[in-house]
């Protein structure tokens, strides 16, 4: 985790004294569940939850420990003992140590979805806020970065809001996909500990049982969580480069807000940069680069190696902690948008109404000329905008083989731009509701 790029809430998920806290609480629900079913006494049970309740976890002596067992899970088991004293014996019957590991791992990210979840709804608030302000503003469309037809810059919005409420729905199933808990002893047969301590302490997690667990929780799990925020990340990618371009200064049709004192170069004081965006595209590159080693975890040997687990300790808390920095970064850029509808419409009519020929070439294909003809006709009148900057609807009007197909008031009306926005409600209410 960089501190640049990480914000406090969901950095602390990933915190020692946070795994140590939930480390704990897994034991002692634990231990519960075993005194009640008369494993172990209940004086025992009620001892570790008062001693361990309050108690402060001391990190560097865990890692103390550690240096001599090179056991993460013992090291912490062996302070433990210091804290609750002689009924620490009945700390982790018949559990192992995956158990712990996994269950807590399900428990930070099933938090850290949470705060995941939040960030969206937030986005998808501003999102929604800003395509219903520009719901009528007209701007070109591109394809291949090349003037196409009119469209709003709402839809683009709105289309950046469907895109973020599926992000979200996937996200819904991941968060449940992941949140499992396995108490279920070596190799995951539950030999010296009874299923129902799973049951128990799954259900003080908010978890589901595991319904097989191989000493460990099948990491095709976790493969579907991490591939999930890859592509979350793709979906801020792809929004950011579509501001990039827009604030590109031959389009200049939207940018980033700029703040009183910011600085956009060190070498010229003229430059306002789209740094917010190309922050994010590169935080996604990051996120996604996540879900590689995650669907690699899922190929484990037998009932359990432990080849994952260096991976999650670095993509449990970068991946989310990231995605969390990115998806409140993204948020602010589309909330405090500058938009420039006078520059949407200049661009637009830059090409003197070249992006109406599609209406007239189906004009002409109505009015009885083949598609070839019609295709040819209207591209060499179009030819002469790109090339002469001729006005498109003159040329149209010169052309003799185009005006003994149409009258003049026909094309005209060709270029409506009117035509190209009269579905914009139907899209909204599709999005929107």
């Amino acid at each position: 985790m960089i501190p640049r790029y990480s914000r406090p809430e969901m950095t602390a998920i990933w915190s020692p004294e946070t795994r140590f806290r939930i480390w704990f609480e897994i034991e002692a629900y634990a231990a519960d569940a075993m005194a009640e079913l008369g494993t172990i006494p209940k004086d025992a049970a009620a001892k570790i939850w008062e001693k361990g309740r309050d108690a402060v976890f001391d990190v560097d002596r865990i890692d103390e420990i550690e240096r001599e067992t090179k056991h993460d899970v013992i090291a912490f088991l062996t302070h433990l003992a210091e804290i609750v004293g002689p009924e620490a014996r009945f700390v982790h019957q018949g559990m192992t140590s995956s158990d712990v590991l996994d269950t807590c791992l399900a428990v930070q990210l099933a938090r850290a979805s949470d705060i995941l979840l939040a960030d969206i709804d937030a986005l998808l608030a501003a999102l929604k806020r800003r395509a219903l302000e520009h719901k009528d503003t007209v701007t070109i469309g591109r394809s291949h970065g090349i003037h196409a037809e009119p469209t709003t810059f709402g839809i683009k919005l709105a289309l950046a809001y469907a895109e973020f409420t599926r992000c979200r729905e996937r996200l819904v199933h991941a968060r449940e996909e992941i949140a499992t808990c396995a108490i279920s002893g070596a190799v995951g047969t539950f030999a010296n500990i009874d299923p129902r301590v799973e049951e128990y302490v799954a259900d003080k997690l908010g978890l589901k049982p595991e319904p097989v667990s191989t000493q460990v929780i099948p990491r095709d799990r976790h493969a579907m969580f991490f591939a999930t925020l890859g592509v979350i990340a793709s979906s801020i990618e792809r929004l950011a480069t579509e501001i990039r371009h827009l604030q590109r200064t031959e389009v200049l049709e939207a940018e980033e807000y700029f703040s009183p004192g910011q600085k956009g170069s060190s070498a010229m004081p003229h430059k306002r940069n789209p740094v917010l965006t190309e922050n994010l595209t590169g935080l996604a590159r990051m996120v996604r680069a996540f879900a590689l080693p995650a669907m690699e975890n899922v190929a484990l040997w037998h009932e359990r190696d432990i080849s994952h687990s260096s991976v999650e300790r670095m993509i449990g808390p970068d991946a989310t902690v990231t995605l969390d920095f990115a998806l409140a970064r993204l948020t602010g850029v589309i909330d405090k948008l500058v938009v420039y509808p006078k520059n949407m419409e200049a661009n637009l009519n830059r090409f003197r109404g070249l992006v109406h020929s599609q209406r007239v070439l189906l004009a002409l294909t109505q009015a009885g000329v083949s598609r070839e003809d019609s295709y040819r006709l209207v591209q060499r009148n179009a030819m002469k905008v790109w090339e002469q900057g001729a006005d498109f609807l003159e040329e149209l009007l010169a052309d003799k083989d185009v005006r003994a197909a149409l009258s003049e008031d026909v094309i005209r009306e060709k270029f409506d731009l009117g035509y190209h926005t009269r579905h914009v409600d139907t899209i909204f209410s599709r999005v929107f509701g």
